[in-house]
């Protein structure tokens, strides 16, 4: 299926170097997977003690970035499995009871994030490999989302609930793809956004209606919501530090005496309309959260 004759006559995009969506078999990389994997094989190269396992050759990673590449729509965004290859009247052709926006493959703020980071990341650590094709998609993908942030300074979530998912990756797309969060008037609307949405007990919430309805719907404050807007507004090095250590707070507060967080509401979102539940998220992203705050966030306003 890799040949380039096979992969015509299947229509098949190039997978050589990709990452699915579950393991190799699958056989059907995806944008965000392949960027997501990618930097994780290259941070745990860089020296992680934990690591023992041989590094996986040059090769093989110019071949993700390939994948990457190719993936690039004309709009400057990544989608998931492949190119956009048709138009949005499609989805008045739509079968599904279940699924909204199928019919052909959009442009995603949460892949276009992934995806450029990934070959941000490489580019530092290999500048001489396809630099001048790396430096423009990233240029692209800065462009790209700028075009589709929201007056309002928000972004669209396409898979997590929704506002405050998106906003993470929007802020941090802009980064990584050369804003200087000091500067950037796009990071600072998303900020304004996000903090205009904090509550009073100092976490965010946000409901599955926000999907479906495409408008920020809240909700009660919830710990995964929390923690993708703390990393949006540390992302973009906002100054509000009060706000981030009330949102820090109440992580801390809401973790139980096990060391776990509780299961709250639904927080994934697959094509508008299927909303499904991730019970490793209730941990993953406060700790992620927690650690960029104690490591990253609070040293740097501190050495600012």
């Amino acid at each position: 299926f890799e040949t380039a004759s096979s992969r015509e006559r299947w229509f098949r995009h190039v997978s050589k170097g990709g990452w699915p969506f579950s393991t190799s078999a699958h056989g059907w990389p995806i944008s965000d997977c392949t960027a997501e994997g990618l930097k994780s094989v290259l941070a745990m190269q860089q020296g992680l003690a934990c690591v023992r396992a041989e590094p996986l050759p040059a090769p093989r990673l110019a071949d993700a970035v390939n994948v990457i590449l190719t993936l690039q729509n004309a709009d400057g965004g990544w989608a998931t499995y492949e190119n956009t290859r048709g138009f949005g009247w499609f989805e008045w052709l739509n079968p599904s009871e279940v699924f909204g926006d199928i019919m052909i493959d959009y442009s995603y703020v949460e892949c276009s994030m992934a995806s450029a980071g990934a070959l941000k990341r490489f580019h530092e650590l290999y500048p001489d490999h396809r630099a001048p094709e790396i430096r423009r998609a990233l240029a692209r993908g800065n462009a790209f989302l700028k075009s589709i942030q929201r007056p309002d300074g928000s972004w669209y979530g396409s898979w997590g609930c929704c506002f405050t998912y998106a906003g993470w990756f929007g802020i941090e797309g802009l980064v990584d793809t050369g804003d200087d969060p000091s500067t950037s008037p796009g990071v600072a609307r998303a900020c304004a956004f996000l903090l205009s949405k904090q509550q009073a007990d100092g976490g965010w919430g946000e409901t599955f209606e926000s999907c479906f309805d495409k408008t920020y719907s809240p909700g009660p404050s919830h710990i995964v919501n929390t923690a993708w807007a703390l990393l949006g507004l540390m992302a973009g090095r906002s100054p509000e530090l009060a706000a981030v250590e009330r949102g820090v707070d109440f992580l801390v507060r809401m973790q139980l005496p096990s060391g776990d967080w509780p299961q709250q509401n639904m927080s994934g979102v697959f094509n508008r309309a299927c909303g499904i539940t991730y019970t490793s998220y209730r941990n993953v992203f406060p700790l992620w959260a927690l650690a960029r705050f104690r490591n990253i966030y609070k040293p740097a306003l501190a050495a600012a």
